[in-house]
């Protein structure tokens, strides 16, 4: 059975999807079957892959509002070894459609399960917010939550009310919700604010903060207009270098071991 992690912070412009797409993929390098679901109605993960939007016939929308099969949608990369449930500008909508559905915070929690079992990790990229899409990422959540927090001051903000988030999400929906692990992004070691906000973040959730840090990186930046994640795009950057210590630390911890030698 695939182990679910959902990828959220209800701030924007923190890495969320960067991670979300470049762990991926080195989790796919290192071997794993790999879903990468797009919840986000801004649609960035798809984009990221160059999936265009007038070739879909379907995805998170369909799954989550007309209870359409997950496997009918699921797109399959063989060249980055990597499968996604993509999401439409028709999702802009579905916040609102999902008022009026039953067991609505469930629905892409019972949706996955069919499918579970295809896949060693399923990613889940939430949207910048705390609306319905998020609650549903967060319940499907089954192995823990990953949150990519930015080192810079706000983020530390942004974290604490993400926090309080999760804990209700614990009493009112999901009691084993858990923090897989706090990932810090964009990290600029020339100056003291990065250093500062990766000490408290460590303050903050003891031993929940993976040791791999990515740092402030251009190439990062260029790869989603190619679209590529950066172990095809920039395999030797520092960048890369960041995720592919990442994905071996989540597998590390989840019991898989990767030899040293595969880069």
């Amino acid at each position: 059975m695939a182990r679910i992690y959902t990828l959220a912070n209800q701030k924007g412009g923190v890495g969320k999807t960067t991670t979300a797409i470049n762990l991926g993929a080195y989790l796919a390098y290192f071997g794993q079957r790999v879903l990468l679901v797009d919840l986000d109605p801004q649609a960035n993960a798809t984009s990221c892959l160059k999936i265009e939007q007038n070739t879909l016939r379907g995805g998170t929308y369909e799954v989550l509002i007309n209870g359409v099969p997950v496997g009918q949608f699921i797109l399959h990369n063989p060249r980055l070894k990597i499968s996604i449930l993509p999401a439409s500008t028709a999702l802009a909508g579905g916040e609102v459609e999902l008022v009026a559905e039953m067991a609505r915070e469930s629905r892409l929690k019972n949706a996955l399960e069919s499918i579970r079992e295809r896949y060693d990790y399923i990613l889940i990229d939430c949207p910048p917010s705390l609306g319905l899409l998020t609650l549903n990422g967060l319940v499907a959540a089954q192995d823990g939550v990953i949150i990519p927090v930015q080192c810079e001051y706000l983020a530390l903000e942004g974290l604490s009310h993400l926090n309080q988030t999760l804990e209700r999400v614990r009493k009112a929906l999901f009691s084993g919700l858990a923090v897989r692990g706090v990932v810090l992004t964009m990290f600029d070691g020339r100056t003291n604010l990065s250093n500062d906000v990766v000490a408290e973040v460590r303050r903050y959730f003891p031993e929940k903060v993976f040791q791999t840090v990515v740092p402030r990186s251009i190439r990062l930046a260029e790869a989603p207009s190619y679209g590529q994640p950066i172990s095809v795009y920039a395999p030797a950057s520092p960048g890369a270098q960041a995720y592919a210590a990442l994905a071996r630390e989540v597998l590390e911890e989840d019991g898989i071991h990767i030899p040293v030698m595969q880069v």
